[in-house]
């Protein structure tokens, strides 16, 4: 029996999953491998370093920073998050990531990002968040108010736009039981983007724009399999037990702390039932 752990983005509802993975730190819950999603990607790297509250300690203290988050870095370089700050400073020098405990976990953890040219999703493995940082930037590089990140020769975007909840790929990878960690209500479906947006920006990359417009059908049917899959006893989901109501670029502290409260409560709630699934 091998455990899958599958993390949807979400921008700042990614506080969410913060607080259920926290959660999993503090009662020892152990899996085999670990996709991530967007923010799933950028926050999850922290349960395999194993430092619990960093992602909401450092969220907290500098999403208000307007030198780091918001229209500001947006003008100067086309990125409402700033690269230098967020990427290299926050990470190396004002809140540092262990990479190192991040590579002795053992735990292989693979990152989704979209292919613009092709609009596909590839799944790449983090081997070091420090060596392969790009690789984490391009999963969470929204659209529209991102540039595409280079990687390997390849440009790329948020891996939410081809494969939001990478759960059946996963599974094809031969892990059988798989733990999803969603950042949207059981109720929440998503409606279609505009596209004359989707045309305005991705006019020269055909396939993403057309992964753009069917993003919102896409989603909503694998919603409904994932359901399938929670009902035959093929998947583990934990989702918010309430709609969550924040910003994409959240500032408010107070907000963050609490999305991560309630991703902490209902991790604590799904535990005996969870620790009961992964041992059968």
């Amino acid at each position: 029996m091998k455990v899958g752990l599958v993390l949807e983005g979400g921008a700042m509802r990614g506080m969410y999953t913060a607080g259920v993975l926290d959660v999993f730190l503090e009662k020892c819950i152990s899996v085999d491998a670990v996709v991530g999603v967007s923010a799933g990607a950028l926050f999850g790297v922290n349960y395999l370093s194993r430092q619990k509250g960093r992602v909401i300690r450092y969220n907290k203290k500098f999403n208000s920073d307007k030198n780091y988050m918001g229209l500001g870095p947006l003008l100067r370089e086309g990125n409402i998050v700033n690269t230098k700050y967020a990427y290299e400073e926050v990470p190396r020098k004002l809140d540092p990531f262990d990479d190192e405990s991040y590579k002795k976990s053992g735990i292989p953890f693979y990152a989704v990002v979209t292919d613009i040219e092709t609009g596909e999703p590839e799944y790449i493995q983090v081997y070091s968040a420090f060596e392969q940082m790009d690789v984490l930037r391009a999963s969470g590089s929204m659209p529209f108010v991102s540039k595409p990140v280079l990687y390997n020769n390849k440009m790329y975007l948020d891996g939410g736009i081809s494969d939001s909840i990478p759960f059946q790929w996963i599974s094809s990878q031969g892990y059988d039981k798989l733990i999803v960690i969603l950042t949207r209500d059981m109720e929440y479906r998503k409606n279609p983007m505009s596209s004359s947006l989707i045309k305005l920006f991705y006019k020269k990359q055909p396939q993403l724009s057309e992964k753009l417009l069917k993003r919102h059908d896409v989603y909503n049917k694998s919603v409904e399999l994932l359901k399938q899959w929670e009902n035959e006893g093929k998947a583990f989901v934990i989702r918010p037990s309430k709609p969550i109501e924040i910003g994409r670029i959240e500032t408010n502290p107070d907000k963050l702390q609490e999305v991560y409260d309630l991703g902490v409560k209902d991790a604590i709630e799904s535990l005996l039932e969870l620790q009961k699934y992964i041992s059968r």
